[in-house]
């Protein structure tokens, strides 16, 4: 008997199904366009910056930016004030003081979030660590660090690192590979190229997917990363996204999922920077696929979702910056899929850092320049 109709169609949604979950879209899939016309104008907030590479608000809508270099400044009332008592830092090629979150029940209990790179005994090593602070009279205090990724290493490279907050009292982190790609993404017993999930108070939460694993590093909640530099909650959701480093092509966009595995370096859709390349799988059964990725690299850093309606056209969509090409992308999602991208605010800058503020403006952080934001023309 000859199959129906319906079945060959039903076979063939089928087979195009499977065939989209093991190929997800790419650059050359979904061409970027570029608008007629700005429905906004771009507006200094913040001059004379170095290399800005975190913020976030206080509940009065002062901001709070960290330098790279190891400062963090208070910017309130139009002026730059240089809060003392922060961490040391390892100011080595890609560490420093990195990102910095607000908690979200701040309000109640004063607590600011840190990334920075360390080191132990030996200053001229170091990892990235998570902290936490509070601010009193234009100092930290309370200083605690919630956790230090180990052992310490020579490498400049790939500290990662964002802080993102989910609604159940969690906060995540990331840390990059350290630069020993064949080394530290893919072995749970050892810090580097993971994404990290802990208690608020830097607790290890019992349903961490590695909690009850003997010889793994219990935070851990997915790995197989190389350098992630973006992570932000969904706001409807509540789902956590990131996008990471690739290395010659394969930047990628991903949905944490507990557990997974993200495949670097065994799966890749890069090269080495010298052309050759790092393996030939770009896919491998148990290793989780992104949900887009870019060839060329865009070199991606700093990541938001747009929430509010200050831009009714770009609500629950996800901008991500580009340090490579100076611009900043907006990705369109129908459900968890990519399916457009449009480029804004295009030629501003090297972007270190892009954030839906509380006013629900977006804001980009830009080295060696400041922080703009981008104002809606009024109609």
């Amino acid at each position: 008997m000859k199959p129906s109709l319906f079945f060959k169609v039903l076979l063939l949604v089928f087979v195009m199904s499977l065939w989209a979950c093991q190929h997800p879209n790419a650059q050359d899939d979904i061409p970027l366009k570029i608008p007629n016309d700005r429905p906004y104008t771009i507006e200094t907030v913040v001059s004379d910056l170095q290399n800005p590479w975190g913020m976030d608000w206080l509940p009065d809508q002062s901001l709070l930016i960290t330098e790279k270099d190891g400062r963090l400044i208070h910017f309130k009332g139009e002026r730059k004030i240089e809060i003392k008592n922060t961490p040391e830092i390892f100011n080595w090629g890609q560490g420093g003081l990195l990102d910095i979150a607000v908690h979200p029940n701040y309000a109640e209990n004063g607590w600011i979030y840190f990334t920075l790179s360390t080191s132990g005994e030996n200053a001229e090593m170091g990892n990235t660590a998570l902290v936490r602070a509070k601010l009193l009279d234009d100092a930290l205090v309370s200083i605690e660090t919630l956790y230090k990724a180990s052992p310490d290493y020579l490498e400049g490279q790939h500290f990662g690192s964002r802080i993102a907050f989910d609604q159940k009292g969690h906060v995540f982190f990331s840390v990059g590979d350290r630069f020993h790609r064949d080394e530290l993404p893919q072995d749970l017993s050892k810090d580097g190229g993971k994404i990290y999930r802990l208690n608020d108070d830097g607790t290890i939460p019992k349903d961490n997917p590695f909690a009850e694993q003997e010889n793994t590093r219990r935070a851990i909640y997915s790995y197989g990363h190389r350098n992630p530099q973006g992570l932000a909650r969904h706001p409807e959701t509540g789902e956590i996204w990131s996008h990471e480093h690739g290395p010659k092509g394969g930047d990628e966009i991903n949905l944490i999922k507990s557990g997974a595995n993200y495949g670097w370096p065994i799966i890749t859709y890069g090269i080495n920077y010298s052309g050759t390349p790092i393996t030939d799988k770009t896919t491998q059964e148990g290793m989780s696929q992104p949900q887009y990725y870019w060839v060329p690299s865009i070199a991606p850093c700093g990541m938001t979702f747009v929430t509010g309606d200050r831009y009714p056209n770009w609500k629950n969509q996800l901008l991500v910056g580009s340090l490579k090409f100076a611009y900043v992308e907006l990705l369109r999602l129908e459900g968890n899929t990519i399916i457009g991208r449009e480029k804004i605010a295009e030629n501003i800058g090297r972007v270190r850092n892009v954030k839906t503020g509380p006013d629900g403006l977006v804001y980009i952080a830009l080295e060696g320049e400041g922080i703009v934001k981008l104002l809606p023309n009024s109609n």
